[in-house]
């Protein structure tokens, strides 16, 4: 992509309203465009850093679950029937020139447990997982943490039926945190299992929090195992953890990247989703829900790989594998690099631009491209272009035709 024909401009400035890391870089790098507080346009390269994230999400919630699309607009009988309709201060509500009232969906157990209806009928239909990737809205009182706290936002969730308390425990335990592990190690995020209320549904809920200095949330990391934390809201000094058993607690900031939690029967009762067991008699199906926001992971991530510069994005995520920069005199050569870096399915950012090295390398870093590839005049007589990954200081010169090699074509 030619940069000097791609729907991108940089900025200095920033709204005084937005204080986060995430909110200020993102903005000024040109991924998104503020909107209104909590509300965000995800600009051409910023949705292909959302579109990555979430196609990493989709590869690995494939192997454990159907993937389907419910609607945004729910009807308000259905909000009545969890007793959710006026139980939900985040809930906005909408109301037609009908006079018809319809919720905006912040969740959709009240959507996809109707819709389960027509396919659990007997145990033999049991156990049964469906995911979908799509936009939310939560009526915020407070939305100025970039996409961490958002009213409008993408998220993955993913609702899982059961017969049984045992089989739901082992998707829990055994399918579904394999599965988040496998999210987040591909997103390059550290993020420790949390336990957290588990309300009305049970005594733990689990959240996946990554360790960051602007973290919206506090935990407690246990420093013998390191393998397991807990929410400020359930610790109690001197708690053992349930991992290891040992009391050592270390006490940071955290932002809670996805959820998971055991809904039990609280909806298949509200909409009388019942199942044929072996004996004949008929029994409420057990739940389980499991969520990752896809925006506020993309906040996280820039919360957590940043510098004074820009942003680094980990490879998995970047919206472009490498940033070609033309400087003045090398315009020709760097044509050709261009052309023959798209031949070999690279997927690079072509700074084309009539502006000076300062500038270029400004908008560089501020990106976070994993690599940078320079072209100047004397690189250029010397049949070579100069190397530099995002994430070091050194740069190097390296052969034309070993590019192929670099970008393993």
């Amino acid at each position: 992509m030619r940069q000097s024909k791609y729907f991108l401009k940089t900025s200095k400035t920033i709204s005084a309203e937005d204080v986060s890391v995430n909110a200020r870089l993102l903005e000024q790098g040109g991924f998104v465009q503020k909107v209104m507080a909590g509300v965000y346009d995800f600009l051409p390269l910023g949705l292909r850093v959302l579109s990555k994230i979430e196609n990493i999400v989709r590869e690995e919630m494939d192997k454990i679950g159907s993937e389907m699309f419910m609607p945004v607009l729910h009807p308000k009988e259905n909000w009545e029937k969890t007793g959710r309709w006026s139980g939900l201060d985040v809930l906005f509500k909408v109301k037609s020139q009908h006079g018809y009232e319809y919720a905006l969906g912040p969740t959709h157990e009240e959507i996809v447990t109707p819709a389960a209806q027509s396919v659990i009928n007997s145990y033999k239909d049991l156990p049964l997982a469906v995911y979908q990737i799509q936009t939310k809205f939560r009526d915020e009182p407070r939305a100025k943490s970039g996409l961490l706290r958002g009213r409008e936002f993408r998220m993955k969730d993913l609702y899982s039926f059961h017969a049984t308390a045992e089989d739901l425990e082992d998707y829990y335990n055994n399918i579904a945190m394999p599965a988040y592990e496998s999210v987040y190690n591909r997103l390059g995020l550290d993020a420790l299992l949390t336990e957290a209320s588990g309300g009305t549904f049970s005594k733990y809920s689990h959240e996946y929090q990554v360790e960051i200095e602007n973290g919206e949330d506090t935990i407690y990391i246990c420093e013998k195992c390191r393998k397991l934390a807990k929410n400020k809201e359930i610790f109690e000094e001197g708690a053992e953890c349930t991992n290891c058993g040992k009391t050592t607690w270390r006490e940071t900031k955290a932002s809670e990247a996805g959820n998971i939690f055991k809904l039990q029967d609280k909806y298949s009762k509200a909409f009388n989703l019942q199942y044929t067991a072996q004996d004949g008699s008929k029994k409420p199906v057990l739940m389980g829900c499991y969520g990752i926001g896809t925006t506020r992971a993309m906040g996280i991530i820039v919360e957590k790989f940043h510098d004074d510069k820009g942003i680094i994005w980990p490879e998995a995520v970047a919206p472009f594998k490498a940033h070609l920069l033309a400087l003045k005199g090398a315009e020709a050569a760097a044509d050709k690099i261009y052309q023959s870096l798209l031949d070999n399915k690279v997927e690079v950012l072509y700074d084309d631009r009539d502006q000076s090295a300062g500038a270029k390398f400004a908008d560089s870093d501020l990106f976070g491209i994993p690599y940078r590839v320079l072209v100047s005049a004397k690189t250029a007589l010397q049949e070579s272009v100069e190397i530099k990954k995002r994430n070091s200081a050194e740069s190097e010169l390296i052969k034309i035709n070993e590019l192929k090699k670099l970008f393993t074509i």
